[in-house]
């Protein structure tokens, strides 16, 4: 989480419950993105492309971890990202969210943002979420409490305790729960919720904010066969608004969600188009499916 919804929640957890310290969820010394979009429909689509990233290089002391990445997503699309291990998908999306700088390249968000000139906190507020595979909520607030935390409000402390849901966004937050499958848990701790839909509740965190772009880090990790089925169709039902960017090692969940499957290998594309044509490469089974 960004450090101004950690806040936020600490002292609005404070204010109003006067409850133990909510406790931190580890995600691997990373945490999710959260923010503020700074203008709803500010991002220009008119060429078909809401992330566009040319010639993208990035070494580590001599280790090329990107070497000349291009790729771009359109709008509503939903791309899963394959590959080995060390293939490059994270540090993509460290990039796109700013939390690693390319040493050279291109990357906009639609046809104007030069995402190399912002940082991670303003890419985030700009309208990128980003989701890690482990899950980051706050344990010792409810749903309802995690969901109306991170609606795009005045995060002070001052404004947060008066903070009243109006009708607006009481409509949003029942359509979330509704679509991440916790409408009927509303009330409950979220500390008390299975793995699976603890990652739903953190999806419906990214999702209060309205993002353009969501891009989540191996989402069904550790779910149940039910969980993943529902987490398929939630992630059908949620790129109709957004495009989204899956990082997954499961060939049969990608197969059941992905509109078009690119191949990282090295620092660069593989192979890139629909799952079947993608499993019958033999690049990629020489350098993935076949291990």
């Amino acid at each position: 989480m960004t450090p101004d919804l950690m806040e936020a929640g600490a002292q609005r957890l404070e204010a109003h419950t006067a409850r133990a310290e909510v406790g931190k969820t580890e995600s691997g010394g990373r945490a999710a993105t959260y923010g503020r979009i700074a203008t709803p429909g500010e991002v220009d689509v008119t060429h078909g492309r809401i992330l566009y990233l040319e010639d993208v290089h990035v070494s580590f002391d001599g280790f090329k971890a990107i070497n000349g990445l291009n790729l771009d997503i359109a709008p509503g699309e939903l791309r899963c990202i394959i590959g080995p291990n060390g293939a490059g998908k994270t540090t993509m999306m460290d990039i796109i969210t700013g939390k690693t700088r390319p040493d050279s390249g291109t990357v906009f968000f639609g046809s104007t943002i030069d995402l190399l000139r912002h940082n991670e906190p303003e890419i985030a507020q700009l309208g990128i979420g980003r989701k890690f595979q482990k899950p980051t909520v706050f344990e010792q607030l409810t749903v309802f409490e995690n969901l109306e935390l991170a609606l795009k409000t005045d995060k002070r402390v001052r404004p947060s305790m008066v903070f009243h849901l109006d009708s607006a966004q009481q409509d949003r937050l029942a359509e979330v729960l509704r679509t991440i499958h916790l409408a009927e848990h509303v009330e409950r701790p979220a500390g008390l919720l299975s793995h699976g839909q603890k990652q739903w509740l953190e999806i419906g965190m990214l999702l209060m904010q309205e993002p353009e772009l969501l891009m989540l880090d191996e989402p069904i990790a550790g779910m149940s066969a039910r969980e993943r089925d529902l987490t398929a169709e939630l992630l059908q039902r949620i790129c109709k608004n957004r495009a989204v960017i899956v990082i997954e090692h499961d060939m049969e969940f990608v197969k059941k969600i992905a509109h078009k499957v690119t191949v990282m290998h090295q620092g660069k594309i593989l192979a890139e188009g629909p799952m079947d044509k993608v499993q019958a490469d033999p690049k990629v089974i020489d350098v993935y499916l076949g291990h």
